[in-house]
């Protein structure tokens, strides 16, 4: 199996783990960052960092760009100017347009209809189509270190 494809295959199956907020534990329980993190764990048997207690608003009164600074310490960007993604690549959106970026997903499928995995708010875990409104709030995408896969 490819590296891609092994990305997918274990973020799949997360797929119906509740959501909850700060947890990162398939089936039990994971908000979108505990999904990057679990297959993390998966990828690679522990975490780059303990994460430390975070708000649902993910610093947004203070303006602070935390887990988008977080994402560059450990994962790697792709130029957010190249049109095609690809499967596992991990995208970070700004939900609002002023708002900092709080929400993680990760490419399953491309092509025609493009997919992404992520844990939403009273939904969990799912596969959502990457429509245009999802596409147009993407501001950055990374993929995992080569030495953790």
């Amino acid at each position: 199996m490819s590296d891609k494809k092994c990305i997918v295959t274990i973020a799949r199956s997360w797929i119906g783990t509740p959501y909850r907020h700060q947890a990162a534990t398939k089936s039990a329980g994971t908000d979108c960052l505990g999904l990057i993190r679990g297959v993390w764990r998966e990828l690679n048997g522990f975490e780059p960092e303990s994460v430390p207690p975070y708000s649902m608003d993910w610093s947004e009164p203070q303006g602070e760009e935390r887990l988008w600074e977080a994402a560059k310490r450990h994962l790697i960007a792709k130029p957010i100017s190249v049109p095609e993604m690809e499967p596992g690549e991990i995208v970070l959106f700004r939900m609002k347009t002023d708002a900092v970026a709080k929400h993680l997903g990760l490419i399953a499928d491309t092509g025609k209809q493009p997919t992404f995995i992520h844990a939403y708010s009273y939904h969990g875990v799912v596969e959502s189509p990457l429509s245009e409104p999802w596409r147009r709030r993407i501001v950055a995408r990374f993929i995992y270190p080569l030495e953790i896969i």
